[in-house]
């Protein structure tokens, strides 16, 4: 597994991640995940969100403190995936999506980064916010997701059904 490392996102990191955001484009999918919106806004107003989302007096009043990151491969710098970590949950979040939220551009997929993604966002909830527990969601047709949440030692908690008909399936680990 090569090296990889959390790096805020900057101003210094556009043209990567912009790269990273079309790649998506051109594989058919429309959400990234755990990008925080990244996929419904335009760089600099979605960089200035991040950076007030990272504290509790500055987020969105409709949100919570997250740390939001690109997870860059140290050897080239290039962008392999995103993370999403919130620091509490609010209703929504304690119903449908959980502490963390991760992606992996589509080239690099089936290489275990998105195990290392999570193993890495696990380990900075504990350090850096204090969480003892993290909750987890993803959809039951996503054996790569559930197969990671499992690596990391996710422990099934319910299914249900979500209003877009898919089955969400909802797992905590114990930090």
């Amino acid at each position: 597994m090569e090296k990889l490392k959390f790096m805020w996102p900057c101003m210094e990191l556009r043209s990567k991640a912009l790269e990273y955001r079309e790649e998506y484009l051109r594989n058919g999918e429309t959400e990234l995940h755990g990008a925080a919106l990244f996929d419904q806004m335009d760089y600099a107003p979605w960089l200035e969100l991040t950076v007030r989302n990272r504290r509790a007096e500055t987020a969105r009043p409709d949100w919570v403190q997250s740390s939001t990151f690109f997870v860059v491969r140290e050897r080239d710098g290039r962008i392999i995936g995103m993370v999403d970590i919130r620091h509490r949950l609010n209703d929504f979040l304690a119903a449908f999506g959980g502490h963390i939220g991760y992606g992996v551009r589509p080239s690099e997929r089936r290489k275990g980064y998105a195990t290392e993604i999570l193993r890495m966002a696990l380990t900075y909830a504990r350090r850096e916010i204090g969480l003892k527990r993290v909750m987890i969601a993803c959809y039951k047709e996503n054996e790569g997701s559930w197969r990671t949440i499992l690596a990391n030692g996710g422990r099934l908690e319910r299914e249900f059904v979500h209003t877009d008909g898919k089955t969400v399936q909802v797992y905590w680990v114990e930090l």
